[in-house]
């Protein structure tokens, strides 16, 4: 156990790789989106595959985290480029929510806002700010706190001088 903690990669070990040695750093294997959607059609058509994005969409993870993920890590892996990745991202999400309608299940699809009306915290800041402003126009007193007074620290214990 304690010979696999020190055998993780030196900090600065990816600087010094050749430059092409990484997959991202080499031409991509597909360079159009309709080559990079070829690719994605013929791996999503796989049984094995609808089984998992099943899986997946039924636990509650958005669609649009699961098409980010899959270009993401096929540009990593040096299969299509950023920009192939992001024009191919909508054709992935029809895809997987096509999936999902097939199974009859419900998902959700990230493409919605959760917090869209609901005020920011600026305004919220904002607000208060005004509120406060407005009540002392009005000159409603606020409530002043009396201090408290501190009690003076004397020193205790075996070391402690005597008074």
């Amino acid at each position: 156990m304690a010979e696999e903690q020190f055998d993780a990669p030196i900090p600065g070990m990816s600087l010094t790789h050749e430059l092409g040695d990484r997959p991202w750093q080499t031409p991509s294997q597909f360079s159009t989106v309709d080559e990079a959607i070829e690719y994605y059609m013929g791996s999503m058509t796989s049984e094995e595959f609808m089984d998992q994005i099943i899986e997946v969409l039924q636990m509650g993870v958005p669609v649009t985290t699961i098409a980010n993920s899959m270009q993401l890590s096929s540009v990593m892996e040096g299969k299509h480029t950023v920009d192939v990745g992001m024009l191919v991202i909508p054709v992935l999400i029809e895809m997987i929510m096509m999936l999902g309608d097939s199974a009859g299940i419900k998902y959700e699809t990230g493409l919605t806002n959760p917090d869209a009306g609901k005020p920011r915290d600026s305004q919220l800041a904002k607000y208060a700010m005004e509120y406060k402003k407005k009540l002392k126009d009005t000159n409603v007193e606020e409530v002043k706190e009396e201090p408290v007074e501190e009690k003076e620290d004397r020193p205790t214990g075996l070391m402690a001088r005597r008074t």
